[in-house]
């Protein structure tokens, strides 16, 4: 496990600008008790869905507002996907913690997006 003192993701945003951002569609169906807003998805499958932006070459969903590596925020924060909520960090006692492969891809994100790689202290080193 790794942690920082401040939410990286705050100013970062990269993983909305170097990922698809994929669910299943159901989380965009108000009938089936779904939040993402519909008209920000576009579909994949029967069955999956994406947020608008993100299903190309250069993605950028459509959800992020700011500048990357500057100041970021996603307009959808209450009513993102299960996907953006399970990644990266996490607040734990007062600290953010990521897992590895979190911050792996993380930083596989942000050199996407031509920013530094994350230094993070490792929880098993304390």
């Amino acid at each position: 496990m790794f942690m920082m003192h401040d939410n990286p993701c705050l100013q970062c945003g990269a993983c909305c600008a170097a990922f698809r951002v994929s669910f299943f569609n159901g989380e965009a169906d108000p009938n089936l008790g779904g939040v993402v807003p519909e008209s920000l998805t576009e579909d994949l499958t029967p069955h999956i869905c994406c947020m608008k932006g993100t299903n190309q070459s250069k993605p950028y969903c459509i959800a992020l507002a700011g500048k990357v590596g500057v100041e970021v925020r996603c307009a959808i924060y209450e009513r993102r996907s299960s996907t953006c909520r399970g990644f990266g960090f996490h607040p734990t006692d007062g600290m953010f913690v990521a897992d590895l492969d979190e911050v792996r891809r993380c930083n596989k994100a942000r050199k996407a997006c031509n920013l530094p790689p994350l230094k993070v202290k490792n929880l098993a080193a304390l």
